[in-house]
């Protein structure tokens, strides 16, 4: 039997990145942005679904969402706000922040910020980078997104990664020095003094879930912090097509127990308090601001 939450532990946030299957950075090298349009389209299918299980679990959470696809599916936008969920930046179309100039980064959030309230009505206050590209290469990052309007960012995940590396950053919110920004990091756990991945994502699928849960107890019950949780919606979806020549790296992580994954989320679900990142952090978090 699945085991309850204790009483008293903190709200934390539950989060989704929504992005077609071909869209992940993992597959840039292979799939041409310019061919996205001859790609069967499945996010909108995969995140009506999800719309479902939240709504099945009475559960409000946060949607990162590109602006391309708020632009082609706004119907799906607007049943996100109209069942409480917060809706949030995730980029226009899963550039990494670090293959942009400032300008052309200022255009993007700017536009997906107005293409999103547009389809929502409501407003956007958060932002997330694109595979966590938010780092010491891009300091400028949060005086552009201060500047667009944004109140927050959950844009860092402070681990050592071949795609990101933000090891040297805090686990807990923190402000950013430069524009006050409040950055509200992906959830690590501490095992035995070391940084361990327990925010989601392919480590979600891949690790054991008693391990995975354990270390995220460990952050929510030992240490009373809220957790930040993302998965995508192509994660529920074992029928995607495949992509041909994506190197072996890449789909171990793309492709690793799909079929599980609504499984283990319905078991997480029902063992931790979960909600909006608004809510679980009143995007100001300061009782939980740390520098380590």
């Amino acid at each position: 039997m699945s085991a309850s939450p204790k009483p008293g532990v903190p709200l934390s946030a539950m989060t989704v990145d929504v992005e077609d299957y071909y869209q992940v950075s993992a597959f840039e090298g292979v799939v041409d942005p310019a061919d996205w349009d001859s790609l069967p389209s499945r996010v909108e299918t995969n995140t009506e679904r999800l719309l479902d299980f939240f709504g099945d679990h009475d559960v409000r959470i946060t949607f990162f969402t590109l602006g391309m696809i708020a632009q082609r599916f706004p119907r799906l936008i607007a049943r996100m706000a109209a069942e409480g969920h917060e809706i949030a930046s995730h980029g226009w179309s899963h550039v990494r922040i670090f293959h942009q100039d400032r300008a052309a980064f200022a255009e993007d959030v700017r536009k997906t910020k107005a293409t999103l309230e547009d389809a929502a009505g409501v407003e956007v206050r958060g932002y997330r980078a694109a595979s966590f590209s938010l780092t010491k290469a891009t300091p400028w990052a949060y005086e552009v997104l201060a500047e667009a309007g944004y109140a927050y960012s959950s844009s860092v995940n402070p681990i050592s990664h071949d795609l990101y590396d933000n090891a040297h950053l805090p686990r807990t919110p923190f402000r950013e020095p430069t524009a006050n920004m409040l950055e509200i990091p992906v959830t690590t756990a501490l095992v035995k003094g070391r940084r361990k991945a327990c925010g989601g994502g392919g480590f979600f699928r891949i690790l054991p879930y008693g391990m995975f849960t354990r270390r995220l107890r460990s952050v929510v019950q030992d240490e009373n912090i809220p957790a930040v949780f993302y998965f995508h919606p192509w994660e529920i979806d074992p029928d995607q097509p495949r992509i041909a020549g994506a190197p072996l790296k890449s789909r171990i992580r793309h492709y690793t127990n799909l079929s599980r994954m609504e499984g283990k989320l319905d078991r997480l679900m029902r063992e931790f308090r979960w909600g909006r990142m608004d809510a679980a952090f009143q995007t100001d978090a300061s009782a939980l601001l740390a520098a380590e």
